[in-house]
């Protein structure tokens, strides 16, 4: 079993790695987006990132903890798309989404490890033989406010075609915006270095994503 120290040296480098994975798929977003698709702004430059322990408050916890479920319910809503959708740009756009989103829930899950506000994420992270939970590392926890609620998600779940594709449409921007106020308060707020620079990139990317979303919704409407 590894010691503390271990565990800590292990999480500050997966935090220095996944963040700087995430911005630069911002980047690459920003430069090639999906066909047909809105280019978005460049996202800015990031400062540099040492992985040394740094401090954090209430307001970085609470940035982690309501994104991570946030994002939970966002990737529920991409899952939604293969099945439902017809539109082969809708489901690239998706497909890009996603591959962002997921990374920086384990971002801010090995943060949450790293600031002892998840400790049992941390033992089934660090060690393969503890019991009391799966390998998700989606987290738990209900949704955050102003973002999807149940009877929205139903109906999403029995649409297919060019209705699925307006609603998800209408949906999403709801998410990513919502998303954006979440960071832009961890911005503000924030006193961990690497949740703020997370947040940052989080703003920029999904800035992006809501102006190619509407552009696509214009376009799905009759």
């Amino acid at each position: 079993m590894r010691s503390i120290p271990a565990r800590v040296t292990v999480a500050v480098v997966a935090v220095v790695v996944a963040v700087a994975a995430i911005l630069l798929a911002g980047c690459n977003r920003s430069a090639e987006p999906a066909e047909g698709g809105y280019v978005g702004p460049n996202v800015p430059e990031a400062p540099v990132i040492t992985g040394e322990p740094a401090s954090h408050n209430a307001d970085d916890v609470s940035f982690a903890t309501d994104m991570i479920s946030h994002h939970n319910q966002a990737i529920e809503l991409l899952r939604l798309v293969p099945e439902r959708s017809t539109n082969p740009k809708l489901a690239a756009l998706a497909s890009q989404i996603s591959a962002v989103q997921q990374p920086e829930i384990n971002i801010m899950n090995v943060l949450l490890v790293q600031w002892n506000e998840n400790p049992d994420l941390g033992d089934e992270s660090a060690d393969g033989d503890e019991t009391g939970g799966g390998d998700s590392p989606t987290g738990q926890g209900p949704a955050t406010p102003g973002v999807i609620d149940g009877a929205t998600m139903a109906k999403l779940e029995s649409l297919r075609g060019p209705q699925f594709d307006t609603l998800w449409l209408k949906s999403m921007i709801r998410q990513q915006q919502r998303a954006v106020e979440v960071a832009a308060a961890e911005i503000a707020d924030g006193a961990n270095v690497d949740a703020r620079v997370l947040a940052e990139s989080m703003v920029a990317t999904q800035e992006a994503d809501i102006e190619q979303l509407k552009q696509m919704l214009k376009g799905s409407k009759p």
